[in-house]
């Protein structure tokens, strides 16, 4: 208990008296055992006031107490939960943060390897005409062209050869049915 509970306390408004000489009156001797007897009763019932608020105030904190633990308890039991969805709704945001941009470095891969692909069809091609027209060079070429007239068929052709042009004329009769 507190000091000042243990300690017996004065009603307020009292002043403690002081010693008095010997020579009093008897009734002063005999009003003092029952001064001492209200006092003493009076100190009793203070200390048991007092007794009784400190177990009030103690039964108060002893609840406060128990009541704080068992919300601690709870708090502890929630928070990895919570700790748990917030941890998942980053890692989500991050998952999704992550495909994006795996989406689009291959969408620019895809856009730079077709345009390398375009420009080596292009060379390609390039390269494969200007073979071909080497080729029917080296060959040769027929070149020609025809009329034909009511009874004939004029054919003219120009063969180009490595070693020069031959030209080949020809008159062909058509046979006519009658």
């Amino acid at each position: 208990m507190d000091e000042e509970q243990s300690k017996p306390e004065e009603p307020t408004g009292r002043v403690p008296q002081e010693k008095q000489p010997d020579d009093l009156s008897a009734e002063t001797k005999k009003a003092k055992p029952q001064e001492n007897q209200e006092l003493s009763e009076k100190t009793l019932i203070v200390k048991i006031q007092a007794w009784w608020r400190g177990t009030l105030v103690r039964r108060a904190l002893l609840h406060a107490a128990l009541r704080a633990w068992i919300i601690q308890g709870w708090w502890r039991m929630i928070l990895p939960k919570i700790m748990e969805k917030r941890r998942q709704s980053v890692l989500d945001s991050f998952q999704r943060e992550q495909w994006a941009v795996v989406s689009v470095q291959s969408w620019i891969r895809m856009w730079r390897v077709r345009r390398r692909y375009c420009q080596v069809l292009r060379a390609v091609r390039i390269i494969q005409s200007h073979w071909r027209c080497h080729i029917c060079a080296s060959r040769g070429v027929i070149k020609g062209h025809y009329r034909i007239t009511a009874s004939q068929m004029h054919l003219e052709l120009e063969i180009l050869l490595g070693s020069g042009p031959c030209i080949v004329s020809e008159c062909i009769p058509l046979p006519i049915k009658q």
